[in-house]
């Protein structure tokens, strides 16, 4: 393994520990995972900027709703306001309905799946912040809150079953973002690209006084014929420096 791959496999780590521990890690905690990599202060110190950036606190919880937008606040307070109604179990008997759950049983799956949906949101804060909107990431793991309890009868306890429960809904949440992060990234490359040839495009009409062709686009830049139609399509036929009727 390389040290490149070494590093970022502690990060993921110190990310999982993290949400186990409520989304905070203590600063020996962290120390401890690179002692044997011999970082300086100011290598620590990229360490811990990025945690904070993944929104794990040190020595404390952050406050997730630090990253929300006052939307989505709005959003959370009205969605909290509607499961108000659901009533509260000891927890004797929220380990009796997991047990009735885990045997199969029908109406125990769904107040259990009710038992969950607070659970649901807390796990969603600690995501908040990372390219996702909280609602979307509470649908998800709602989703896979009524996945894993259809699941149960594959724990051998109740303290796997609930193990189950939380990592399915992490794993969504998670799987979610990674999308988002990928469309973002997807969509950013795009918008360079269409940039990178408009710039060209017009350094080249500005030198001729006029519009460009493809053609002419091409020999100058080296691009592939190819390239510059995609981009020109990408754009929507909207980089004016060329001319989209001829020379294709």
């Amino acid at each position: 393994m390389t040290q490149e791959m070494d590093f970022a496999a502690r990060l993921e780590k110190i990310k999982q520990l993290a949400r186990n521990q409520g989304g905070m890690m203590q600063e020996k905690q962290v120390r401890d995972v690179f002692a044997d990599m011999h970082f300086d202060e100011g290598q620590m110190k990229l360490v811990f900027d990025y945690l904070a950036g993944q929104k794990i606190g040190i020595g404390e919880p952050l406050n997730p709703e630090d990253y929300l937008s006052e939307v989505e606040i709005d959003w959370l307070d009205s969605y909290l306001e509607s499961l108000t109604g659901l009533a509260e179990l000891s927890d004797g008997e929220k380990e009796a309905v997991l047990l009735s759950a885990m045997a199969g049983d029908g109406d125990a799956r769904r107040r259990l799946t009710e038992i969950y949906l607070p659970q649901v949101v807390d796990i969603a804060r600690l995501y908040a912040g990372q390219g996702a909107l909280l609602e979307d990431l509470i649908g998800e793991g709602n989703v896979a809150l009524s996945m894993a309890v259809q699941m149960l009868e594959t724990a051998g306890n109740a303290s796997e079953a609930e193990g189950l429960i939380g990592s399915m809904i992490m794993e969504a949440m998670e799987n979610h973002i990674a999308e988002n992060t990928q469309q973002a990234q997807t969509g950013q490359k795009i918008a360079d690209k269409v940039n990178r040839v408009a710039d060209q495009a017009r350094e080249l009409a500005e030198s001729l006084g006029r519009k460009v062709t493809l053609a002419e686009l091409a020999d100058e830049t080296g691009m592939s014929l190819f390239e510059l139609k995609e981009a020109v399509d990408l754009s929507g036929d909207a980089i004016e420096d060329i001319d989209s009727a001829g020379g294709r």
